[in-house]
Formats: structure tokens, C-alpha cells, sequence
């Protein structure tokens, strides 16, 4: 169950780039989807068939040995029992001991935890609105150098810098003077005329083109803003029907519809991750509070990488789809630590109490969550060999959330969270009402002694 919602999660974080209205964002959903429905298919079906071909020596050269583990059905004398359910039976194998012991230093002062991890990530969340995603310069986007730069800078320095790539205006052909005059009045424009042959001026369809060449690079972000200006006058002529186009105006509309994508999406994939989460763990607060952690920790993210691009980095921005691809990237694969987290903790709480079930889950699913964290956040940090900045941007971004997120995140701030809320994390579920009944004579250091504040469900 955990691993199908995990992977549905994650497919329905990217299916949301549907509703983007750039086509490269939209296509990107579906393909993604695919490749997690491979992804998944496999792990559930060929890695488990081939995992019992090769037994353990597939884990060749560190095999694992086999831990008799006492039958919980199995009545022992009470020291036994004692040390048995104390090591956590299978739990605290040798693989499992630091994370044991890290859970016991939560489980010790839980709320001191949470609230001191609260405060780091807010701190580092308060960088956020730093973070500069209004879009780049075409020319901005390489990290080395590259003849096109080159060539561009050069040309600027003896030409009208948007000489080579000008803006054309269509407009009705008895219109065409009114709109030239107020082209020419618009700041940043540097040459104005009308397409002609022979020295008339080419007429098609009613209609004629205007000229515009800009002052600045036709691929900077100045450029971009004389586009919008040459539109609100040129729109403001009546009757004269005009429309801006060309390169700049292009990358404009690009500019726009992503900040308009990035607006939208989050919000919808915030929802969908939401509803998930509350089919899987049958409750609300658990999910509201969990979206929540990983919220701040994109928010987190972004802070840091503000400081860093706008400082140490040198970065001149980042363009508007950066942020929406680190947070579905993020919140879509983000979310199944905590899913494999809570999860476990569930089913563990069903049997041994909410208190007790969180130190065994985050005991038995730390080591593999953190390994996983690692890989996937080594996977994204491969990509700013590329020089390009976007991909550098999100590398850097997906990379250090998902530490963030496993390190910190997942390991302190929800463990402590959910310990310091009790069994009422599974509101409004019936696990959250009932109370907790530990084996009197099992000696339990977790559950023995906390029937006052735990609950447990049969």
C-alpha cells in the first residue's frame, strides 16, 4: 500500500503540469507518468522475481544473515519477554540501531525538538521572497561562453542592439501611420517603419507590417519590457487592430503564461497530494500537518537557494518555471517519505499505541528513507554538470529540498510533531479515541507507562 500511493502520489503531482498552458510543461506530465508506472510495475513484479532467484546473494558482498526473532505469540517468562520487547523484537537489529537510538532521543524531548527545527526551517524560509523568478535574458541562460552570446554583445556594441532580431507589428493598413507615430514614442525603441516593395508599403489581407527595432538586446528582459509597452499603445489606437509579434514578444508571452502555470499548478497539486493523504492514513490533521512540513521545507529551500544564486552563485534570476518544477519535484517525491513514514507508524500504532508505533516506524523505515533521500537527491545534483542555468537552478534545488526534507524534515520535525500531538494526529479517525493498552507484563520502555496519554485501536 505505501509503495502504490507513494507512486500514485508522485504521478498525480506531475499529471497537474496538464494544466499548463505552455506546451513543454504540459508534455513533460504525461511522459513523467509513464516512466513511474514503468518505474513501479518493475519494482513489483520483476525486482521481486529476481530478488528470489538470486536470494541473498543478491546483496553480495555485505549478505544477510538470518535473526531468529521469538514467536510474539509464544508466551516467555517476563524477563525474557522484558528484554525481547525492549530491543523492539526485529527492529533494533544491528541495522536498525542508530535509528533506534535516534528515535528514543525524539521520543525523550519531543517538543524541544520540533520547536528547535521549527525555527531553523522558518529562518531559513525567511529568504524565500528573495528568490528572483521573473524571468532571465535568453543570453542568460548559458553558464559558459558561447558564440551566440558573443556575437550578440558584439553587435550591440556598434548596432542597435535589436537590430538583428526586430518586433513587427500587423495592423490595418489605414491605421499603419498612427501606429508607426506611436511606436516611435515608446522608450526603448529605436527605428521605426513600415515593410514595403518598390517603395510601397506591402499590403495583404488589409493589412500591413510595422517595423520596430529596440534599443536593447532583442532577448533581455529590457527588451521584453518595450514589447509591453509598444502593446499598450499601440492596442489603445481604435480601430487599428494591432498585433504585437516577433522573438521578444514571444518570450514574453513564454514569461508570462509559465508565471501564469506556476501560480496555478501549486496550489492544484497541493490539493491532490492532500486528498491522497487523507485516503491513506484515514485522517486529517496527519495529512494537513505533514503537507504543511513539506510546504516549509520548499519554502526552506527556497531561501537557501536565494541566498546562494543572488550571492556566492552570481546568478542573474532564474526564469518562472524553475520554482514550479522544484515544487512539483519536490512535494510529488518529497511527500513519499512521509508516506512510507506515516504509514508504518500507522500500522505500528494499531497494534502498539500512537507514542510507540512512531519510534518503531521511524526505527524500521529511517535507514531505507535516508538511503533513498541520498541517492535521489545525488541523481538531480548530476544535472548541474550541464551548463545551463535552469538545470543547474533545479539540480541544486531538488537536491538540497529532498536532504532537507529526509534529514530533517522527515527524521525530527514530524516524528516530534506527532509524539507531542498523541494519538489525537489521527483525528478524526476512531485511532485517535482510543486509548492505549501495553502488555502489563511485557516491560515495554515505550508503551509501558504512557496509557494516560496514548491511544490505540484494535
Amino acid at each position: 500500500e505505501p509503495v502504490s500511493a507513494s507512486a500514485g502520489t508522485v504521478i498525480l503531482g506531475v499529471l497537474c503540469l496538464l494544466f499548463s498552458d505552455l506546451n513543454s510543461n504540459r508534455s513533460l506530465g504525461p511522459v513523467a507518468a509513464l516512466g513511474i508506472v514503468a518505474s513501479f510495475l518493475a519494482s513489483m513484479t520483476f525486482l521481486p522475481a529476481a530478488l528470489a532467484l538470486l536470494g541473498r546473494a543478491a546483496f553480495w558482498p555485505l549478505r544477510p544473515h538470518l535473526v531468529e526473532t521469538p514467536d510474539p505469540d509464544t508466551k516467555t517468562d517476563a524477563k525474557s519477554n522484558s528484554a525481547t520487547s525492549a530491543d523492539f523484537d526485529d527492529a533494533t537489529s544491528n541495522t536498525h540501531r542508530f535509528w533506534y537510538a535516534i528515535a528514543q532521543w525524539v521520543a525523550a524531548r519531543p517538543r524541544t525538538v520540533w520547536i528547535a527545527t521549527l525555527i531553523l526551517l522558518v529562518i531559513g524560509a525567511s529568504f524565500a521572497p528573495m528568490f528572483k523568478a521573473d524571468g532571465i535574458a535568453q543570453t542568460d541562460f548559458f553558464l559558459g561562453d558561447v558564440d551566440s552570446v558573443a556575437g550578440a554583445q558584439l553587435q550591440a556594441q556598434h548596432f542597435d542592439a535589436g537590430a538583428g532580431t526586430p518586433t513587427w507589428i500587423l495592423t490595418r493598413a489605414d491605421r499603419a501611420d498612427e501606429v508607426v507615430a506611436a511606436t516611435r514614442g515608446v522608450d526603448g525603441v529605436a527605428q521605426v517603419s513600415v515593410l514595403s516593395s518598390n517603395g510601397a508599403p506591402v499590403v495583404r489581407d488589409g493589412e500591413v507590417a510595422v517595423q520596430a527595432t529596440l534599443s536593447d538586446n532583442a532577448e533581455s528582459l529590457a527588451a521584453q519590457d518595450t514589447v509591453e509597452r509598444i502593446r499598450t499603445k499601440v492596442h489603445a489606437i481604435e480601430g487599428a487592430d494591432a498585433k504585437v509579434g516577433g522573438t521578444t514578444a514571444v518570450d514574453l508571452d513564454t514569461r508570462t503564461t509559465a508565471i501564469h502555470d506556476r501560480n496555478l499548478i501549486i496550489p492544484i497539486v497541493l490539493i491532490v497530494v492532500l486528498a491522497v493523504l487523507i485516503l491513506l492514513l484515514r485522517s486529517i490533521l496527519a495529512p494537513v500537518l505533514l503537507l504543511a512540513t513539506t510546504v516549509l521545507s520548499f519554502a526552506t529551500t527556497l531561501g537557501v537557494s536565494a541566498l546562494l544564486f543572488n550571492g556566492p552563485f552570481g546568478f542573474p534570476g532564474a526564469d518562472p518555471v524553475v520554482p514550479l518544477f522544484a515544487f512539483v519535484f519536490l512535494v510529488a517525491l518529497g511527500i513519499d517519505y512521509n508516506i512510507f513514514l506515516m504509514t508504518r507508524v500507522r500500522e505500528e500504532s494499531i497494534r502498539h499505541g500512537t507514542r510507540a508505533g512512531i519510534i518503531r516506524g521511524l526505527t524500521s523505515t529511517g535507514g531505507v528513507i535516508t538511503s533513498a533521500g541520498v541517492v535521489l537527491a545525488a541523481t538531480f545534483a548530476a544535472l548541474a554538470v550541464i551548463p545551463l542555468l535552469f538545470l543547474v537552478q533545479v539540480a541544486f534545488l531538488v537536491a538540497f529540498g529532498v536532504l532537507v526534507d529526509t534529514l530533517i524534515v522527515r527524521t525530527l520535525l514530524v516524528p516530534a510533531l506527532s509524539l507531542d500531538i498523541g494519538s489525537r494526529i489521527w483525528w478524526p479517525s476512531s485511532l485517535s479515541h482510543k486509548r492505549s493498552e501495553p502488555d502489563e507484563d511485557s516491560g515495554d520502555p515505550v508503551t509501558t507507562g504512557t496509557r494516560a496519554s496514548e491511544g490505540n485501536v484494535s
